[in-house]
């Protein structure tokens, strides 16, 4: 947990850093990883995985009640994604005064599987735009707010990291962004050819095949 920051608590930790309300309650479009974060910060939260199982049946005058007390919303990958999920977010982040629409990440796609690709956190987060017309607050990649945060907390400058990953649009833009070195990682989403693709604008300081490159690197240079 000192070492590994997952876009779940990026999002307890601006919660944190714009002094949210205790007294409000989050509501999570979302998995198990974003609740315990929350946990950890001392924030109420409902819904997450154990929303995945309700339904709404849609009935002539029927009215769906939520807790006005929901001061944000907060969106990440969720494989146990639903109409209901969909609805309950809207109606928080449309009806009640000032509640928040926070996202994890915007990822297109993902890899569940080596077998191919997966919708991402994406497309959970595109579905709650859709619905309220309101943009989200993207405290994940490539937001500067993760990397701003773990600058102060290690006393560091962003000009001495060096962001490696395999996304061009998340992982590269981030480094850019927050005034980092960057390296691609040809291993995951992104080929050689999409990079150097004319049609691709975002170009990493360095690449390489796979991250178990620098052990080869390391070997030669003792």
């Amino acid at each position: 947990r000192e070492e590994i920051f997952a876009s779940s608590f990026a999002a307890a930790a601006y919660l944190q850093s714009i002094d949210f309300p205790k007294d409000k309650k989050v509501y999570v479009i979302g998995e198990e990883g974003i609740l315990k974060e929350l946990e950890l910060a001392g924030f109420q939260y409902l819904g997450g995985p154990t929303d995945g199982d309700k339904k709404i049946e849609l009935k002539p005058g029927f009215y769906m009640e939520h807790d006005k007390d929901v001061g944000a919303v907060v969106v990440g990958f969720d494989r146990y994604f639903n109409y209901y999920k969909v609805q309950y977010g809207t109606l928080c982040i449309r009806e009640n005064p000032g509640c928040l629409f926070i996202a994890t990440n915007r990822d297109a796609v993902t890899h569940l599987t080596d077998a191919q690709e997966w919708a991402g956190g994406g497309s959970m987060v595109g579905a709650v735009l859709g619905s309220t017309k309101q943009e989200p607050l993207v405290v994940g990649k490539p937001s500067t707010f993760m990397m701003d945060y773990l600058a102060k907390k290690f006393g560091i400058t962003t000009s001495q990291i060096c962001m490696v990953g395999d996304r061009l649009d998340t992982d590269v833009l981030f480094g850019q962004n927050g005034g980092c070195k960057t390296l691609l990682v040809l291993s995951g989403v992104t080929s050689e050819q999409m990079l150097q693709s004319p049609d691709n604008k975002i170009q990493p300081d360095f690449y390489t095949n796979q991250i178990s490159d620098f052990l080869t690197l390391k070997t030669a240079a003792v």
